[in-house]
Order: structure tokens, then sequence, then C-alpha cells
């Protein structure tokens, strides 16, 4: 239904964005391997989207380029796999690192993915392994419509309590376990880190 959208960008609380379309205000949510490319606040960027409706939720997800779609798409195919849990496997690595991890049977990376337990893994592997077959993913090097800042804003930073407690709650929304995160962010977050900053840290270290 919604299969692009191209606006401005009002706030940033990853892995979610709100997007000002015309006036219309879109919350999107990303994985964070493309949260990490998005520009500043204010400026404009163009998202390929996936709508999903369900009973209680109506949900709308955005990617840097089509192929990242395809494969989000393709994810959610799976047995056993959601929207969040594909979000949560797209943040934990990038495409190419998944495609990769399937093709050389991988399992003891992908278990590392919240909610991908060991049964759930052997299971992408079999499924995707035919999926990712002839799967290119050419525009995941070139990076698409990739934005030019790595910060949720660069001018000025988080406070340090804010960037934690932001980062808390990314992780959170990407299917971690609240002991998990508290652990992993009080061990990679520094005072001079914004959010952004200890999610990606955050991500790498459980990964």
């Amino acid at each position: 239904m919604i299969g692009r959208l191209h606006g401005t960008i009002v706030a940033k609380h990853a892995p979610e964005l709100l997007l000002d379309v015309n006036g219309v205000g879109y919350e999107v949510h990303l994985p964070m391997t493309c949260f990490y490319d998005l520009p500043e606040i204010g400026a404009s960027v163009t998202l390929w989207t996936h709508f999903v409706v369900r009973e209680d939720a109506q949900l709308l997800f955005g990617f840097n380029n089509a192929d990242e779609r395809a494969l989000f798409r393709l994810l959610i195919k799976a047995q056993g796999v959601g929207p969040k849990m594909a979000l949560g496997i797209m943040s934990g690595m990038s495409a190419n690192q998944f495609i990769q991890s399937v093709r050389q049977g991988d399992l003891t990376t992908l278990v590392k993915i919240p909610g991908v337990g060991k049964k759930t893994a052997e299971r992408l592997l079999v499924e995707m392994r035919d999926r990712l077959k002839d799967f290119t993913g050419a525009d995941f090097d070139t990076g698409g419509l990739k934005g030019t800042a790595p910060y949720i804003n660069d001018i000025e930073r988080t406070p340090a309590a804010s960037a934690r407690d932001e980062a808390m709650s990314a992780l959170l929304a990407l299917g971690y376990k609240e002991n998990q995160a508290t652990k992993v962010v009080k061990q990679v977050a520094t005072d001079a880190m914004s959010a952004e900053d200890m999610i990606r840290a955050a991500l790498k270290a459980m990964m």
C-alpha cells in the first residue's frame, strides 16, 4: 500500500523515525543498519517501505534501498519470523553479513540474534538458502539513498543519561531482554557517546 516515502526527518528515536511528508507525519521502524545511514534531523530522505497490518496495529518499516526491503520481505516469509524478528536480524548484522551467514551455514552467528533460538536459526538456514540463491543485493554496497550524518544529532549530543535510556529503549524494541540490554549498555557506554553510538557498540558486542 505504501511503497516509498520522501520527506523531512522530524525526530529520531532508534529504531523509529518520524518523517514529515507534505504535512503528514509517518512513524517508520528501521533496522539499525539502515538507521545509522540516516541524515540529520531536518534533512530530506527517501525510504523504501513495507506496510504491515495487524489486528492491534498498523506498522510501517523503512529501508535505504529496495534490496534491503526485499530481504526483509523474504525474512518475514520464513516460518516463525515476524516483522519484529526480521528487524532484529537486520539490525544485528548487515544484509551482506546475513546472506553470507546463510550461505556458509553459520548457525553460531544467527543464534546470537534476539529471539532466534537454535531451531529458528536452523529453519532460517534451510529456508533462506534457496530464497537467497539468486539474490545479489547490488544496492547493499552502493548504499542506495544514504545520508551524510552518522549521529542522531551532530550539533547537539544527547546528555549521557538520556542517551543510555534511548539506547536501552532501542535494544528492547529490537527484542533484547531487559537484563541483557542493561548489562551490555553498561559495558559499552561512555559519557561521550551518543545513543546511536551506544546502540551500534552494544549490537556489535552481542554479535
